[in-house]
This record gives C-alpha cells, sequence and structure tokens, in this order.
C-alpha cells in the first residue's frame, strides 16, 4: 500500500500523479499543455530533458500548490517516465510513491502489441516498488485520435466494459482530453489517499474542495470541465 505523504509538523500534502506508457504515446504533451493552461503563479518550471532517442530522458515536473480553507498546503505534482524501453529503471523509480496514474496509449489499432506491452510494464513496476494496483487508480488515455487507424469509439467503449478503470479519448497535440484526464486522475488519487488518510476529517479538505482549488487555476475553456469549473474571468480594463 502506498505511504500517503502527509506532513502534520509542516501541513503540508503532497499528491503524485505519474503519466506512463510508450514513448511518444503523448505523456510530455499532456504536460506541456497543461502547463500552459495553469496560471503561472501557482505552476513551477516544466523541466524537459529531451535525448536523440526520446522526448523525455528521465520527468517533467510540475509541481501545482494552493492553500486549503484549514491552513493545509497542498501540492500536486505531475511527472511522466521515458517511454524508450532502456530506460525501464528510471521508470520504476519515478513510479515510486504514485497516488495515482494516468496511462497514455496510442490509440491506433499498429500500436497495440506496444501500448499493452507498456500496460504489463506499469504492472510489474507497481509491483517491484511494493504498489498494489487495487490501491494505485489507474485513469487510461487512448490519443491521437485524429490520426488514421485509429480505434472506433465503439472500441474504446469496449475496452471500458472490460476494465474499471476510467477511459478518455484525447487529441492531445490539441488539447482535446487533457484537462479530462487529468480531472479523472486526480479525482481517483484524492479517492484513494481520502479512504486511507480520511482527509476530509483530519485536514478538512474535501475532494470538491481538493478538485475546485486545481482547477480554479487552470484554464477550462472549451472542454468538458468548463461548466464546472468556470475559467476566471480577466480583469476589466480600467480606462
Amino acid at each position: 500500500m502506498p505511504s500517503v505523504q502527509l506532513n502534520h509538523a509542516q501541513r503540508e500534502l503532497t499528491v503524485k500523479i505519474v503519466y506512463y506508457g510508450p514513448g511518444l504515446s503523448g505523456k510530455t504533451t499532456n504536460l506541456q499543455m497543461i502547463h500552459q493552461r495553469t496560471q503561472p503563479e501557482v505552476r513551477g518550471r516544466l523541466l524537459t530533458v529531451e535525448t536523440h532517442d526520446d522526448r523525455t530522458l528521465f520527468f517533467d515536473l510540475l509541481p501545482v500548490f494552493f492553500s486549503t480553507q484549514n491552513g493545509f498546503k497542498v501540492k500536486v505534482k505531475l511527472f511522466t517516465v521515458p517511454g524508450q524501453v532502456i530506460h525501464n529503471a528510471t521508470r520504476r523509480i519515478v513510479l515510486q510513491g504514485a497516488d495515482a496514474v494516468a496511462f497514455i496509449a496510442d490509440s491506433r489499432r499498429s500500436a497495440s502489441p506496444e501500448n499493452n506491452n507498456y500496460w504489463k510494464n506499469l504492472l510489474e513496476n507497481m509491483r517491484e516498488n511494493g504498489l498494489e494496483a487495487t490501491h494505485v487508480p489507474v485513469v487510461i488515455q487512448y490519443n491521437k485520435r485524429d490520426l488514421p487507424d485509429t480505434r472506433t469509439d465503439a472500441e474504446i467503449e469496449e475496452t471500458k466494459k472490460r476494465g474499471k478503470e476510467p477511459v478518455i479519448g484525447a487529441i492531445a497535440i490539441r488539447g482535446e482530453g487533457v484537462l479530462e484526464t487529468l480531472h479523472a486522475v486526480l479525482q481517483s488519487a484524492y479517492r484513494s489517499i481520502d479512504s486511507r488518510a480520511h482527509l476530509a476529517k483530519n485536514i478538512g479538505l474535501t475532494e470538491k474542495e481538493f478538485l475546485t482549488q486545481v482547477f480554479a487555476n487552470i484554464d477550462t475553456k472549451g472542454t468538458a470541465l468548463e461548466k464546472d469549473f468556470p475559467p476566471k474571468k480577466a480583469a476589466e480594463a480600467r480606462p
């Protein structure tokens, strides 16, 4: 069972989300889109290391932070793992202490074997880290829905029925499905942590406040989240 990163002395909770999946499936693109839509005052520097054989050699780190009404500081940290096969040891290290995982799959039928290999790799590395699949929720994003040879919506619906994980379609390069995936994985992470640490009772952080505080600082315009988390209106220009 993962340990909850809850520090009562410093009144701080850290939530760690890891974006996992094959190389070039869109993990880095997801984080870049989130970073672009997050208000500068609450986002940290997005660290990206590009190499000749992969978009991300180590990880991207995006710390988003806010304070609860009870005065607890909440940090949401988003990581990606490198997709290339040779970087498995790094993937295992980055996965340590994850509260939830967003598995970014390539929607194209030709990518199915690689998606399946990385899904098995995820489960194997979770076991290596002592993370039980029952305690670390996973959200699946089928990315690249704009390319030829992608699975149909009906096929993705079938995938949803076969497993318990939320499944979201996306075109990350256009920002479609990116915030919806983030919402689903943060909601899953909150519920998993709350079941063990009783966040609502112990630090006064409800699921609604957690999600509202995060998405209050993210531009949701044009997404399915816009109704529940309307973007902040720009200050009216003064004469």
